[in-house]
């Protein structure tokens, strides 16, 4: 019997999931795990997020419950993914600590990833010291379920590699190939990331430059509205740019009628198509997607102690491989004074 590969992904619970999430990770999650080739361990980190949110704890038990329902209502099956709560595992934290004393300070000076963030956040001098280790935390996440396959963004690659180096000095050390080194599952090109309402490169909660999961159909219709189109398009006849162009962006990525999307842009350059009429378009593409997921979100909302029912019983069934992992490199280690 072929071995199945192994996935561990996730979200910090900061607040709702948007289409910018739907599109550069969750439908991956979605497809792979029905594929049924896959074990698949998703993870909804809340001690990742607490790292920055420390003074604001009811942020992330309150979003731990509606990325829960984003993740049911896109089609994450309990029965086929393991959803998980990551402050509910506690070998994650033993598995950081010994991994930290393999990693330097410098090393993780030089995570670009980290950097950015850092600079992103305006921490300054005062960078949380949980917020500056998180990569040792992500690596204790990946291997604790010994997973080869990381679903991410282009930008999460120097996490990666972090981990990898992780996993080759620990079994390099203690003589035993206990730990798996992952490898990246990248969106295709041109989905990992969908630029914002007004243009902006990044859809994000901070931004205000979204459209959310269980937004309804007023909601929707009103933000795809005022998407930001060509501003040198200001007259209908007027010849127009689909580069750069949100809405246009947007067809590329939901449209099903990729042919009817490209007369579209043929009659936007040309001149004599207004931004109305393809925002309309574009919004009955989006509410024809969102709808059932927004319908399967307000079923499972219904039931909040089901939900919490869910991330219980799939906490239990991580917690069961990750202590497993931890037994192991505790032996690697040598620390299993008592048998």
């Amino acid at each position: 019997m072929t071995k199945k590969h192994v996935i561990l992904t996730g979200d910090r619970p900061t607040g709702k999931l948007h289409i910018g999430h739907y599109v550069g990770s969750l439908r991956n999650r979605v497809a792979l795990q029905n594929t049924g080739d896959y074990d698949t361990y998703i993870m909804i980190a809340d001690t990742q997020a607490l790292t920055d949110n420390a003074r604001d704890p009811e942020k992330i038990r309150h979003s731990l419950l509606q990325v829960a329902l984003d993740y049911l209502a896109v089609g994450i099956d309990p029965a086929k993914s393991t959803i998980l709560v990551q402050s509910q595992i506690p070998a994650l934290s033993e598995l950081t600590m010994t991994y930290l004393n393999l990693v330097t300070v410098s090393r993780l000076n030089r995570n670009p990833t980290v950097k950015t963030e850092i600079k992103q956040k305006a921490f300054g001098e005062s960078v949380p010291a949980g917020f500056f280790i998180y990569p040792v935390s992500q690596a204790a996440d990946i291997t604790a379920f010994k997973a080869d396959t990381v679903p991410v963004g282009d930008d999460q690659e120097p996490m990666l590699e972090q981990t990898r180096e992780i996993v080759r000095s620990f079994n390099n050390i203690y003589g035993q190939e206990i730990l798996v080194e992952p490898e990246g599952y990248f969106p295709a090109k041109g989905l990992g990331r969908i630029p914002g309402l007004d243009g902006n490169a990044k859809m994000s909660k901070s931004l205000n430059n979204a459209i959310y999961l269980d937004d309804d159909a007023d909601t929707i219709q009103k933000k795809v509205m005022s998407m930001y189109t060509d501003p040198e398009h200001i007259h209908v006849e007027d010849p127009g740019h689909i580069e750069g162009n949100t809405v246009f962006t947007y067809l590329d990525i939901f449209a099903q009628d990729q042919d009817k999307v490209a007369d579209l842009k043929a009659q936007y350059q040309h001149g004599g198509l207004g931004d109305v009429k393809i925002k309309r378009y574009l919004n009955d593409v989006l509410q024809a997607e969102l709808k059932p997921i927004r319908e399967r979100r307000e079923k499972f909302a219904a039931d909040p102690a089901g939900v919490y029912d869910i991330l219980k019983r799939g906490s239990e069934q991580a917690n069961q491989v990750a202590a497993q992992t931890l037994r192991e490199v505790r032996h690697a280690v040598g620390i299993d004074y008592f048998g």
